[in-house]
């Protein structure tokens, strides 16, 4: 595996002035001795039940950040969220050669030039990388932030819109970036079986998206009943603990294609 002190120097390099975080306790640290692990869950094709792909999602084994928010909070307030992207992607593509994989992608690190270095880890997999950006966290300098986004899908790297329908949703983002992806949020999903309201936005928003040209994986599905109905509304995938909980090393699919749940019935 890569260095991660070469990465860490680098990352000094890049934060023009900050001091040095030297604390074992510091991400620099976690960094250093591997307290990183990922796990993937299933993005599962609702016309077969097979995985499309898997999102890979990271873990921390330090007791000092537990959870992936407390890791990303500690990386912009010491400057190293480039680094730790940067990690993440070597881990979760090492550990999963033969999968198209979705990586997320925090905005802090479009403002420096981790993701265009030639030898990312996203550049080398043999399988279609999927960048998931945050629908839900504006874009800083979006300027600029396209432009990087265009130089890495010019190298057959594909975009994933995340968190549509999750708070304030600015639809002009996905006419602008141009998404192979949208990930509509799990707060749509819940309870979607018994809310025609609900039933009725999402159709709408899958529609939308389709003549976009974007396919829409609905996260979030817990239960059968969900699934028929964003079966239903037109998604092409879905993500949620009904299929798999996240886990090392990727797992199966526990679904039942629909086709086959309709013959026993």
């Amino acid at each position: 595996m890569t260095n991660f002190g070469n990465w860490l120097e680098a990352a000094q390099r890049r934060r023009s002035g900050i001091p040095r975080v030297r604390s074992v306790r510091g991400l620099p640290g976690v960094l250093a001795r591997g307290e990183l692990s990922v796990v993937y869950q299933p993005i599962v094709s609702l016309a077969t039940m097979e995985p499309f792909a898997y999102e890979a999602l990271v873990r921390s084994d330090s007791p000092h950040w537990v959870n992936p928010p407390q890791l990303f909070d500690e990386a912009i307030k010491s400057g190293y969220v480039g680094a730790l992207g940067r990690a993440i992607r070597e881990l979760a593509i090492t550990h999963c050669t033969e999968k198209p994989l979705f990586l997320n992608v925090h905005p802090n690190e479009f403002d420096e030039s981790w993701l265009v270095q030639p030898d990312d880890p996203i550049f080398t997999h043999d399988q279609p990388i999927y960048l998931e950006v945050t629908e839900s966290v504006p874009l800083t300098h979006f300027a600029y932030c396209h432009s990087v986004l265009r130089e890495i899908r010019g190298k057959g790297v594909s975009l994933a819109v995340d968190d549509l329908g999750a708070g304030y949703s600015n639809l002009k983002y996905i006419v602008d970036l141009k998404p192979e992806i949208v990930k509509l949020d799990r707060t749509l999903i819940a309870d979607l079986a018994d809310d025609r309201r609900a039933q009725v936005l999402v159709r709408h928003l899958v529609r939308l998206c389709h003549e976009l040209g974007a396919r829409v994986v609905a996260e979030g599905i817990e239960q059968e009943t969900e699934m028929k109905v964003v079966i239903d509304c037109g998604a092409h995938y879905g993500q949620g603990y009904y299929f798999a909980r996240p886990a090392y090393p990727a797992p199966g699919v526990n679904a039942t294609p629909l086709a086959v749940m309709s013959k026993g019935a």
